[in-house]
């Protein structure tokens, strides 16, 4: 199995710049408690140039640099941004393992898609660049392999090794690259690379080192068998993001709101997902919550339109304290099968439009915003009935692609099979001026007559002769005065004309 080791130097220290901008080529470090200190558990390059190490108190830090900055250091935080960033690599790589708290392995078995291993390397890293990270792959046959070299390996930005020279490659690598117990024990004898290790020979190291010693060298001989775990996904995407400080209105609120945005639309990428209905929730201080829904008009992956419509939404909401925290949660989802544009078709403005859609059915509820759904009924009037929005299902092959059989096709012009956008829910009586000859005059509409301008027809319609109350009818398109062109029907049961609908 092909596999990739994905590594993030200094992985907090990047996430935390990234969440706040401002921190740009500032000193500060995250901090977490051991034995009742506060200790550095990361930090920034400017910190690190004055002096700073991990494991340093926060008070020596301080005494180090004044201008210090310090955040509390969240394991589950991390854990998390490295959860979103494995599954928004899925449309790359299908599968993906956590290596806490700095990478995760991929599996590469489908670098076929996309050029090859090289092709893969080059499209990870493209996409973390995207979003702000600084990233090492290596892809190998070896969980090890993959691990040690993007850790312990150059400073180029990726490399493949060709299965069966794991061993050449491993062998310049320092002894530090075992990251583990064992290496003080080959330190002792004076070894200082993986290389040398792998000379040794293997019933020595089984002798004098056990089976704990006999597992390291066989990693440093390319023969690691430790298996690709892959990462079970959760069935709720769910992000949450604590603040350092609680935000009192919501420009601070917005750099926290993009970061989780950001996080769970390239979880639904990754997945081939999108969104159609959002549970934000504000962990208010000191105590309390507000939940804010989301309703989309129409299902989405974007990040961009989805927080110009939390924006939106939170302008209108009145809160009793500050937002401490914030859950951004997933109600209901749906495949994401992309948009088809015609050629010139401008993306942003159709991005635009959604954002205003679905203002209107967050602002004024799911039902502002309906669907057509087709009835089973011949009735012009009863073909459809209003619902709310939902997205249409799944269809493969060539179901649903729109083939209408040859036999299928109607003889009647083109111009009559058009149908008007606003239906009667009820077939309005009309009074219609004819002449001797049979010829349209006018039609009394409103209260007052309107002289026919133009007039197309017939188009006959019949059908549900099995029930009650069959119908036969002959459609009318026609030219009002003062209106506008109406769907005009005559009912060949009481031969009365009515007015079906009119045409924008």
């Amino acid at each position: 199995m092909r596999l990739g080791y994905l590594h993030f130097p200094r992985f907090p220290v990047q996430r935390k710049v990234i969440e706040l901008p401002e921190l740009t080529g500032k000193p500060f470090v995250l901090v977490e408690e051991v034995r009742g200190q506060q200790r550095v558990a990361g930090a920034s390059t400017s910190a690190l140039k004055a002096g700073v190490r991990p494991g340093t108190t926060l008070t020596a830090a301080c005494a180090l640099e004044p201008a210090l900055r310090h955040f509390t250091y969240r394991p589950d935080e991390e854990r998390r941004a490295l959860v979103a960033l494995g599954e928004m690599l899925m449309d790359l790589a299908p599968g993906f393992q956590l290596a806490e708290p700095d990478g995760l392995w991929l599996d590469a078995g489908a670098a076929h898609l996309v050029k090859g291993e090289e092709g893969l390397c080059a499209r990870v890293l493209e996409r973390c660049e995207e979003l702000g990270w600084r990233g090492r792959l290596v892809v190998a046959s070896e969980l090890f392999t993959a691990r040690a070299l993007a850790r312990h390996g150059t400073r180029s930005s990726h490399e493949v090794v060709p299965d069966g020279e794991s061993a050449r490659a491993l062998g310049p690598l320092p002894l530090g690259a075992l990251e583990g117990p064992e290496q003080a024990a080959f330190a002792a004898l004076g070894l200082s690379t993986l290389g040398e290790v792998a000379a040794l020979p293997v019933g020595a190291v089984t002798a004098r080192g056990g089976a704990v010693g006999m597992r390291a060298h066989g990693r440093c001989r390319g023969a690691d068998e430790t298996p690709f775990l892959a990462e079970v996904l959760e069935e709720v995407l769910e992000e949450r993001l604590t603040l350092e400080w609680p935000a009192e209105s919501l420009e601070p609120l917005q750099f926290a709101l993009k970061t989780v945005l950001d996080r769970l639309c390239g979880r639904l990428s990754g997945r081939r997902r999108a969104a159609v209905r959002l549970g934000l929730t504000l962990k208010l201080e000191p105590s309390g919550q507000v939940l804010v829904p989301l309703t989309l008009a129409r299902p989405t992956a974007q990040g961009r339109m989805l927080l110009d419509l939390t924006r939106h939404r939170l302008s209108d909401v009145r809160l009793e304290g500050p937002v401490a925290g914030l859950v951004l949660r997933v109600e209901e989802d749906c495949e994401d099968r992309g948009q088809q544009l015609a050629l010139g078709d401008a993306p942003q403005g159709d991005a635009d439009l959604e954002v205003v859609l679905s203002r209107l059915a967050t602002a004024l509820g799911e039902d502002s915003l309906f669907m057509a759904a087709l009835e089973d009924s011949h009735r012009p009037e009863a073909g459809y009935t209003p619902r709310a929005f939902r997205p249409p299902p799944a269809r493969r092959g060539l179901e649903g692609e729109g083939l209408v059989p040859r036999e299928a096709v109607s003889p009647v012009p083109e111009v009559l099979r058009e149908r008007p956008a606003r239906l009667l829910g009820q077939p309005l009586p009309l009074e219609v001026h004819l002449t001797e000859a049979g010829e349209w005059v006018a039609a009394r509409l409103g209260g007052q007559w309107r002289r026919v301008v133009a007039l197309m027809g017939p188009e006959r319609l019949s059908g549900d002769w099995w029930e009650a109350r069959p119908y036969s009818r002959d459609y009318y398109r026609v030219h009002l005065e003062g209106v506008g062109q109406a769907w005009v029907f005559r009912d060949g049961r009481d031969s009365r004309f009515y007015l079906q609908g009119l045409f924008d």
